[in-house]
């Protein structure tokens, strides 16, 4: 199927990525990082996925790795940890900080970065749209740990997570889902299969099933508290 080539000025409608793309994945390239356009992508099950010098690639992942919240899963020793006092873990209180980690952590699987400084400020923007939310863990005042994600209405695209010490990753992981829990969201988007996240109940299922359950979600309204942020969560 064909690959759709975008303008690189106002908003961006994109295909419906069960008509077109690349059999990897790749739906569009080109376009732009307003919010407006991020916003319409991630209804779509689309994101971006690019790196510097490179023209803006925009994916999808089929079939599509979810957890649903009911499903969670933690062994004894994670939720152990979790249940400690060992980390504290905050919402929303250095976004920017977590997406930096994001960009810089040595990831082996990986060559270079996705994070490039356009995305890096892209989702900063969203964060002040109330569009993107961020978890930090803390271990002796010192950042230690995150992830964030893009929210729109009862659902929850994850993005990226770091982690510095051991368990610092699953700790803001499980806090992150509890909180999700408490707000009356069902369902995580974890875009990547990967054995780290189907050790906590994550499971692939097909696109057009993905983005049958995105619709039910993002026209509800978000009930997330995302401009506070806590001691401890």
């Amino acid at each position: 199927m064909p690959i759709t080539y975008l303008e690189d000025k106002g908003t961006i409608e994109f295909p419906n990525p069960l008509d077109t793309g690349s059999a990897e994945g790749l739906i569009a390239v080109g376009g732009n990082l307003e919010p407006s356009t991020l916003l319409n992508a991630y209804r779509k099950g689309i994101f971006p996925w690019t790196s510097e010098h490179e023209p803006l690639m925009w994916w999808i992942q089929d079939p599509r790795l979810v957890l649903f919240i009911d499903d969670l899963k933690l062994s004894a020793s994670t939720k152990q940890v979790a249940e400690s006092s060992i980390f504290e873990v905050t919402v929303n209180k250095e976004f920017r900080e977590v997406i930096k980690n994001c960009q810089v952590i040595d990831r082996k699987s990986q060559d270079g970065t996705w994070i490039t400084e356009d995305i890096l400020n892209a989702y900063c923007r969203l964060n002040e749209l109330d569009h993107a939310i961020s978890f930090e863990v803390w271990k002796d005042k010192e950042l230690v740990g995150g992830l964030y994600g893009v929210v729109i209405g009862k659902m929850f695209f994850g993005e990226s997570m770091f982690s510095k010490v051991t368990n610092a990753s699953k700790v803001g992981f499980v806090k992150c889902v509890n909180y999700l829990k408490e707000f009356g969201y069902d369902m995580i988007d974890c875009q990547q299969d990967t054995p780290y996240l189907r050790s906590f109940g994550a499971k692939p299922i097909a696109m057009k099933e993905f983005l049958e359950l995105v619709d039910d979600r993002i026209d509800q309204p978000s009930t997330l508290l995302k401009k506070t942020y806590f001691n401890e969560i």
